[in-house]
């Protein structure tokens, strides 16, 4: 199984957990895995299209999946993904 940290905003969506163990054999198929036990974080991790959202970062074992294969990146036991929501302001 994957772990996916969960960051605080988000675990209320998660039954208030911190982390979550998945299952999957890319990055796509573990969020997919998490949506479908956590319904309620679908909309902060993606688009009405079903497109991970612009402000919604994802590394696999500390490396950022848009320099990897992003939502194809393979994943395996033991591996643990980071959901790091952008932050902005000045």
């Amino acid at each position: 199984m994957t772990k996916i940290h969960i960051p605080s905003p988000l675990r209320q969506y998660a039954g208030q957990q911190a982390d979550v163990a998945v299952k999957g054999t890319t990055v796509g198929d573990v969020l997919s895995d998490l949506v479908a036990r956590h319904p309620d974080l679908r909309r902060h991790l993606y688009t009405e299209d079903g497109k991970l959202r612009a402000f919604v970062n994802i590394y696999l074992n500390d490396e950022d999946i848009r320099y990897l294969d992003n939502l194809a990146t393979p994943v395996k036991d033991g591996d643990e993904l980071a959901i790091i929501p952008a932050v902005a302001g000045g």
